[in-house]
C-alpha cells in the first residue's frame, strides 16, 4: 500500500493534465498561426509560385536591330538561314531518350551522334562545352548551316524526326559592303553568362534570358540594349512529369532598334585596303638601322569629320572576320584569334593601340612654347645637327642642320634640336633638378589638348595614353622602385640595367633628358590614333575638341522614332586664333616644302589645302613606328604603322590615296568631281519611310578589288575606278535586314 495521500496523487495528475493541455493548445496556436501566415498573409505569393510550377516559358528571341552606314547600307544585319533545332522535351519522352532520332539527324547533317548529343545536353558546373545553357523546354539549335536539301529531307520525313524542326531563322550577319569589314568597330555577339543574367535583375526578374546573345565588343556592345529588342514568350502548361498539356498565352517579340552610324562603307573599305597595302609595302622596304625589312606588324587608321568628331572610317590591322563568331566560334578559330603569334586581331588599335607619337607631338610643343612666351614670329631658333646636355648628345634626324629658323619652319622640316632647346630652356626656368613652383608648360599644354585621358568615343575598351608629367613620374617611381633597384644590383652593364640603375637612384625626378625627349614625342609619352584624330580635327576647325562618335542616330523598328546622337564639344584648345593660324600654315608647309613633300608632289594645294605632320617614333627593342597625321577643311586622317618606318615613308602614299578618292583627285593633280567619293561629309540621315524601311542612296557599291590603288608601283595619284557620283535625288528601297519573320 502506498503511503501517498489520495489528494496528493490527484493534484499531481491534475498538474500533468494542465501542462499537457497547455502544450496541445500551444501547438494548435502555432499551427494555426503558420497556416494563417501561409494562406492569408503570403497566400498570393505562394499561390503564384505554385502556379508557376505548372507553367514553363519558351522564349522567342527578338530580331536584333541592324547597324547601318551613313547612307543606310547595312554593316551588320540579319540573314535568313535554315536552322535545325531539337526539342529536348520530345526526346526525353522517348524510350531511348531520342538516341535513334539524333543518330538519324546526324546522318542527314553529316555530323556525329556525339556532336549533337553534346549540344543538346544541359549545362551545369560539371558539364564541359558544348552544352545547352538555355531553358530545357527551349528548342536547342544544332546548326544554322543546313542546306535546303537537308531541311527538306527532315521536314518531309516527320515520322523519322519527331521533335526536330528545320526552318528559316534570322541569324546575325556581317555583310562587308564594298569589302568593308569594320570588324573591331562592329564587334560580335556571344551567349549571355550566368553572371550577366544575375546582374540584369530588375524588380526581382532578370531582363536577360539564357538564350540571349549579347554584344561583346564594338558597337554591338555599346548599343546592345538598343539593338537587342524585347524577347517574346510562349507559356506552356506542363504536368508534374514535365509534359506539355496546354498553352497559357503568348507575348510577341519586339524587334530591336537600328543604329545609323557615321561610317561610310566605301571609305571604310578604302581605308582598310590602303592600310593593309601600306603595311605590305613596308615589309618590302629596307630598314637601314636593323639591316632588315620593316616588320609592319600592326597598324591603324582613322578618318574623321573635323566639324563634328564623327568617325567616317576606322581600320585596324591585323583584322578578322566577325562572322566567325556567328553561331558560336570554334575552339580552333578562337585560338587563332588569341594566340600571341596572331598579333591579337581582336584589339582595335585605333583606340587601344598606344605608342610614342614622335614628331606629330610637336604641334603641342609649339602651342606650349607660345603659352610660355616664346616668340613665334622670330627666326633665330638654331636648328643644329645635334644638341648636348652634359655628356649626353641628342641628334637631329640624319644629323641635318638648317641654321637659324622659325618654330614654324621647324615644324615643316621636323627639326628636333629646335624643340630640344625650347624644352631645355623651359626646364631650366622651372628650376631644373630643384624645381620651385614649376610652370611645366609642355606638360600642362598636353593635358589641355586632352591627352592622358580617353576621348569618350562610343566604343568599349578605349585606353587613355599617357602624359609623363611630374606626378606620373612620382607614382611610377613608387611602383617600380623595388624592381629597378633589384635589377641594378645585378651589376650588369647593358642598356636596360644602366637605365634601371639611374631610375633606382632618382627615377622620381624630372630630368633634363626627360623634358627634351618629351618635346619631340619620345620617352614615356603614349597616344592613340583616335586621340591624334581628335587633336588634328580641333586644329582644323579653329580649336574645338569634339568627342569622337560613331553612332549617329537610333531608329525604332517601325521608323517612327528617330533619336539623333548629337556631336558633343568637350573642350577648346588653349591657343589663340593667331597661334592656330601659325600652326595651320606650318602644317600646310609640310606638304609643299617639308617632310611630306616627296610623297605629295603635284597635289592641288591651291584648291584643296592639305596640312600634315610626319612622325617617326623610336621604340626600344623595335623598329620605328610610322605616324602621319593630316587634315583638310573637311577631314582629318591619321595613320600609324608599328615597325613601319618613317611617317611619310610608311603611311604617306596610303593617306594620299584616301584623299584622292574622297575628293576625286587624279594622277595628274586635276580634280574630277564625278569621281569624288565623298567631297564633303555626309550630314543628313538616310531617308526613313513610315513603314520603317530605309532608302539607300543610289551610288554604285564596288567590290573590294574595284578601287584603283595608287600605292602599287609608287604612283602618286589614283583613279576612282567604277565609282560614280552620289545622286541624292535617286533612291532605291532597301529593307532593314532584321525584319525577317521567324
Amino acid at each position: 500500500m502506498s503511503n501517498i495521500p489520495e489528494t496528493g496523487r490527484t493534484q499531481r495528475v491534475t498538474i500533468r493534465l494542465v501542462i499537457l493541455q497547455i502544450l496541445v493548445v500551444s501547438l494548435l496556436l502555432t499551427l494555426g498561426g503558420r497556416l494563417w501566415y501561409l494562406q492569408i498573409r503570403d497566400g498570393q505569393q505562394y499561390t503564384a509560385e505554385a502556379a508557376s510550377n505548372n507553367i514553363q516559358n519558351v522564349v522567342a528571341p527578338a530580331v536584333r536591330g541592324s547597324i547601318l552606314d551613313d547612307h543606310g547600307v547595312p554593316l551588320a544585319d540579319n540573314q535568313t538561314k535554315l536552322v535545325v533545332t531539337v526539342n529536348r522535351t520530345d526526346m526525353m519522352q522517348m524510350k531511348d531518350d531520342g538516341k535513334a532520332v539524333l543518330t538519324r539527324l546526324a546522318g542527314v547533317l553529316g555530323m556525329s551522334y556525339q556532336d549533337i548529343a553534346d549540344q543538346v545536353r544541359l549545362c551545369d558546373a560539371h558539364t564541359p562545352r558544348p552544352c545547352w545553357n538555355g531553358s530545357p523546354f527551349q528548342p536547342v539549335p544544332i546548326t544554322d548551316k543546313a542546306t535546303s536539301q537537308q531541311a527538306l529531307e527532315i521536314m518531309e520525313r516527320r515520322e523519322d524526326f519527331p521533335g526536330i524542326t528545320a526552318q528559316p531563322t534570322a541569324v546575325r550577319h556581317y555583310g562587308s559592303p564594298s569589302g568593308a569589314s569594320a570588324a573591331q568597330v562592329l564587334g560580335y555577339l556571344s551567349p549571355v553568362t550566368d553572371q550577366e543574367i544575375q546582374a540584369s535583375m530588375k524588380n526581382g526578374q532578370p531582363t536577360l534570358e539564357r538564350s540571349d546573345q549579347v554584344g561583346r565588343s564594338g558597337l554591338e556592345h555599346t548599343y546592345d540594349s538598343e539593338l537587342r529588342g524585347k524577347n517574346g514568350v510562349t507559356r506552356y502548361q506542363v504536368d508534374n512529369r514535365g509534359r506539355v498539356i496546354g498553352n497559357a498565352g503568348d507575348t510577341p517579340a519586339q524587334p530591336g532598334n537600328d543604329l545609323v552610324t557615321s561610317l561610310d562603307s566605301r571609305v571604310q573599305a578604302l581605308t582598310e585596303k590602303d592600310l593593309n597595302q601600306a603595311m605590305k609595302e613596308a615589309r618590302t622596304t629596307y630598314d637601314p638601322v636593323t639591316h632588315e625589312n620593316f616588320k609592319a606588324d600592326s597598324g591603324a587608321a582613322v578618318v574623321m569629320d573635323v566639324h563634328t568628331g564623327q568617325v567616317i572610317a576606322m581600320a585596324s590591322e591585323p583584322t578578322y572576320d566577325p562572322n566567325e563568331w556567328v553561331g558560336g566560334i570554334s575552339e580552333k578559330d578562337y585560338q587563332a584569334l588569341t594566340d600571341p603569334s596572331s598579333d591579337y586581331p581582336l584589339l582595335n588599335r585605333a583606340i587601344q593601340g598606344q605608342s610614342a607619337p614622335g614628331s606629330t607631338f610637336k604641334v603641342i610643343s609649339t602651342s606650349a612654347a607660345a603659352q610660355a612666351g616664346y616668340d613665334l614670329g622670330a627666326s633665330d631658333y638654331p636648328c643644329t645637327s645635334s644638341f648636348s646636355i652634359g655628356n649626353q648628345v641628342f641628334h637631329n634626324d640624319e644629323n641635318e642642320s638648317y641654321g637659324d629658323i622659325s618654330i614654324g619652319r621647324a615644324l615643316e622640316v621636323s627639326c628636333d634640336t629646335v624643340f630640344y632647346r625650347l624644352a631645355y630652356d623651359q626646364w631650366l626656368k622651372d628650376g631644373g633638378n630643384n624645381p620651385k613652383s614649376p610652370k611645366d608648360w609642355f606638360y600642362k599644354t598636353a593635358h589641355e589638348f586632352h591627352l592622358g585621358e580617353t576621348t569618350g568615343i562610343d566604343l568599349p575598351g578605349e585606353v587613355g595614353g599617357r602624359v609623363p608629367d611630374r606626378q606620373w613620374k612620382k607614382d611610377y617611381y613608387q611602383a617600380m622602385k623595388k624592381s629597378w633597384c633589384a635589377q641594378a644590383k645585378t651589376g650588369k652593364h647593358d642598356y636596360s640595367t644602366d637605365i634601371a640603375r639611374e631610375d633606382c637612384a632618382d627615377g622620381y625626378m624630372m630630368r633634363a633628358g626627360d623634358s627634351v625627349n618629351y618635346a619631340i614625342g619620345q620617352g614615356d609619352t603614349l597616344v592613340t590614333p583616335i586621340q591624334e584624330a581628335m587633336i588634328y580635327s580641333a586644329i582644323a576647325n579653329g580649336g574645338t575638341l569634339y568627342q569622337p562618335t560613331i553612332g549617329k542616330a537610333v531608329v525604332s523598328a517601325d521608323g517612327k522614332n528617330v533619336a539623333p546622337i548629337q556631336p558633343k564639344a568637350v573642350g577648346k584648345l588653349p591657343d589663340s586664333q593667331a597661334t592656330l593660324k601659325y600652326i595651320d600654315n606650318a602644317l600646310a608647309g609640310v606638304i609643299t616644302d617639308g617632310t611630306a613633300e616627296w610623297k605629295f608632289g603635284g597635289w592641288p594645294q591651291n584648291k584643296i589645302t592639305l596640312h600634315a605632320k610626319t612622325g617617326t617614333a623610336e621604340v626600344y627593342g623595335k623598329q620605328t613606328t610610322s605616324w602621319f597625321s593630316t587634315y583638310t577643311k573637311d577631314y582629318a586622317i591619321v595613320m600609324t604603322i608599328s615597325q613601319g618606318g618613317t611617317g611619310s615613308g610608311g603611311s604617306g602614299l596610303a593617306v594620299r590615296d584616301i584623299y584622292n578618292h574622297l575628293y576625286g583627285v587624279q594622277s595628274n593633280g586635276s580634280i574630277d568631281a564625278s569621281k569624288a567619293m565623298m567631297p564633303s561629309p555626309q550630314v543628313a540621315l538616310p531617308k526613313i519611310d513610315t513603314d520603317g524601311l530605309v532608302s539607300q542612296a543610289a551610288y554604285d557599291v564596288p567590290g573590294p578589288d574595284a578601287f584603283a590603288n595608287s600605292l602599287e608601283g609608287g604612283s602618286s595619284g589614283a583613279d576612282a575606278g567604277s565609282l560614280t557620283a552620289l545622286e541624292p535625288d535617286r533612291h532605291q528601297k532597301l529593307p532593314f535586314g532584321r525584319r525577317y519573320q521567324t
